[in-house]
C-alpha cells in the first residue's frame, strides 16, 4: 500500500528555520513584549528564552537605536515612525554585563488591515569581526613600529648618511628612488620614509614589479572595469587607488615594460589614472617611492628605460650600501638577529663566539643583510639552547660562510707576523702553533698559509678541542 506523504505545517517549518539561523531573531507583540526568542539570541545575549519571554527589548540595553538609546516606552520607539531599521552597528548588553558588538535590523509587522501588531528584530554578532579589526589595527601599529628608521640597524658612517636621507625624504613629498643590492633593506627604507611622513596614518602599498607579467601588472596597478578582458567579471580598483592618501612602493622598478613606463609617467605628471578598459580619468593623491637593485641609468643608456621617467623617479635618490661596505655594523646586526630568534624560538642563546664572529666579519656577504639574517637563523637550528649561556659557534654557521678563503696577510693584515712556509702539519705541531696564537684559529691559518677551514678540519681529524683545555 502506497503511503501518503505529508508535508510539515508552515508553523513547524518557520520554527525550524529560526532555530537553525546563525543570526539572533526575536519578535515583539503589539505591547512590546518579547514573544519568541531563537537559540542564537540565547548564545549572543546570554539570556535564555525563559529569561526573555514577556520582557521588553530594553532587556538587551541596545546602545543605539534610531540614533539614540531605547526610549522609556515601546510606543515611543522609532520603529513606529520609520517602519524599519537596517544594519545599525551598536552594542547590546550581555547578561553577564559586558557589551557585545552587533548589527541590528528590525521590521514593523502589520496585519491585513494595516494595523501594527508587532516587530521582528534580527541581531548579528560582530565579535569575531571586531576582533579581526583590532588585530588589523594592532598589525598596522606594529608595521609602523617596524618601519621606524631607528629599527634600521647600523652605526657606520655610510648608514648615518642613509638616516639623514630618510629624514629629508620623509619631510618632503618628492618622488624617491632607492638603489642598492638585493638584501640591503630597500623596503625598510621605503617604510621608514612613509611612516615618518605626514602620510603615516594612510596606507603604504607595496608592489613587486618583477613578479607579474605586463598585463597582470597593468591590472594590478591601475585596476580594471568589468569586461575589460576575459575573466574580468567585476570592477576592481588598482593599487594606485588603494594607496590614495598614502604612499605606493614600486620595487624592482627597472623591470617594468615600455607600456607601463608610459602609464606611470602619466600618473607622476597628472596624478590621475585610468582603469584598464575604462576611459574615465580618476584623480589620485599618492606619494611614489621606487627601488631597484640595478643600475637604472645604464638601462636608460641602453634604451630599455625612458629617460624622462628616470629623471621623474630620481628626484631624491637614496643609495643603500651593501653589507661589505659597512662591516663594522655586523656585530650590531648579529646581536639584533639573535634577539629576534630568541623571541621567536623561545631559546636563550647568549651571543656569538669571537671565532664565529670573525668568520662573519671576513665573509663578503653577496646576499647582504638578508643573507646574514638567514645565517643566524641557520645557526639557531643547530643550537639547542639547552645549556646556560650557549653561544653560536663556528660549526653552527652555514658551510658556505665557513669556507671563506682569506686574503693574503700583506693585503688585509700588514702588521701581522709573516707566514710560515707551508709544511707538513702534524697534530703536535698544530697544537704548538695554536698555543703560540692563543688558540686563534684564523691567526694560526694565516701563519701557515692555509685557510681557517683547513685548520678546523685538521682539528676535527686529530680530535683537537676548539678551546685549550
Amino acid at each position: 500500500m502506497k503511503e501518503e506523504k505529508k508535508n510539515l505545517p508552515d508553523s513547524r517549518i518557520a520554527s525550524l528555520l529560526l532555530e537553525s539561523m546563525a543570526e539572533g531573531v526575536f519578535t515583539l507583540n503589539g505591547n512590546g513584549s518579547i514573544v519568541s526568542w531563537n537559540p542564537s539570541m540565547e548564545r549572543i545575549s546570554g539570556y535564555s528564552a525563559e529569561d526573555a519571554l514577556g520582557k521588553s527589548c530594553m532587556l538587551l540595553g541596545f546602545s543605539r537605536c534610531f540614533g539614540k538609546k531605547c526610549p522609556g516606552g515601546f510606543q515611543e520607539c522609532g520603529i513606529y515612525k520609520h517602519g524599519a531599521v537596517d544594519g545599525k552597528e551598536c552594542f547590546l548588553r550581555h547578561k553577564e554585563g559586558h557589551d557585545v558588538p552587533v548589527v541590528k535590523s528590525a521590521r514593523l509587522i502589520k496585519d491585513e488591515k494595516g494595523k501594527d501588531i508587532g516587530v521582528v528584530e534580527t541581531v548579528t554578532d560582530l565579535t569575531e569581526l571586531y576582533k579581526a579589526r583590532r588585530e588589523a589595527e594592532a598589525a598596522n601599529r606594529r608595521l609602523g613600529e617596524i618601519h621606524r628608521f631607528e629599527n634600521i640597524i647600523g652605526k657606520s658612517r655610510v648608514m648615518q648618511q642613509v638616516y639623514s636621507a630618510i629624514q629629508a625624504a620623509a619631510a618632503s613629498e618628492a618622488t624617491v628612488l632607492i638603489q642598492g643590492e638585493s638584501g640591503t633593506g630597500k623596503e625598510l627604507v621605503a617604510g621608514a620614509i612613509h611612516y615618518n611622513s605626514v602620510r603615516s596614518q594612510m596606507p603604504l602599498v607595496t608592489v613587486n614589479c618583477s613578479a607579474l607579467s605586463e598585463s597582470l601588472l597593468e591590472s594590478e596597478l591601475f585596476g580594471h572595469v568589468k569586461g575589460a578582458y576575459t575573466g574580468a567579471v567585476r570592477d576592481r580598483i588598482g593599487r594606485f587607488e588603494e594607496a590614495s592618501g598614502g604612499s605606493i612602493f614600486l620595487d624592482e622598478i627597472s623591470e617594468i615594460s615600455p607600456l607601463i613606463q608610459v602609464k606611470l609617467l602619466r600618473v607622476i605628471q597628472e596624478r590621475e589614472i585610468e582603469r584598464v578598459g575604462d576611459s574615465r580619468k580618476r584623480k589620485t593623491d599618492i606619494r611614489i617611492i621606487t627601488a631597484t637593485n640595478r643600475d637604472l641609468y645604464s638601462f636608460v643608456r641602453e634604451g630599455n628605460f625612458r629617460e624622462d621617467l628616470y629623471y621623474r623617479l630620481k628626484v631624491f635618490p637614496i643609495q643603500v650600501p651593501p653589507l661589505r661596505k659597512r662591516k663594522e655594523d655586523i656585530p650590531l646586526l648579529v646581536s639584533h638577529f639573535i634577539s629576534v630568534q630568541n623571541r621567536k624560538t623561545g631559546k636563550n642563546i647568549r651571543g656569538i663566539s669571537q671565532s664565529a664572529l670573525r668568520i662573519l666579519m671576513d665573509y663578503s656577504w653577496p646576499g647582504n643583510v638578508r643573507e646574514l639574517e638567514n645565517a643566524v637563523e641557520h645557526a639557531f637550528v643547530l643550537c639547542s639552547g639547552e645549556q646556560s649561556g650557549e653561544q653560536i659557534d663556528i660549526f653552527d654557521l652555514p658551510v658556505e660562510v665557513r669556507q671563506t678563503e682569506f686574503n693574503a696577510v700583506s693585503e688585509s693584515f700588514p702588521d701581522a707576523p709573516p707566514r710560515r712556509q707551508k709544511q707538513k702539519l702534524g697534530r703536535e705541531s698544530l697544537i704548538r702553533l695554536l698555543d703560540e696564537c692563543g688558540w686563534n684559529k684564523a691567526e694560526a691559518a694565516r701563519r701557515i698559509g692555509i685557510s681557517r677551514t683547513a685548520v678546523w678540519k685538521y682539528m676535527k681529524k686529530w680530535d683537537i678541542p676548539l678551546r685549550k683545555e
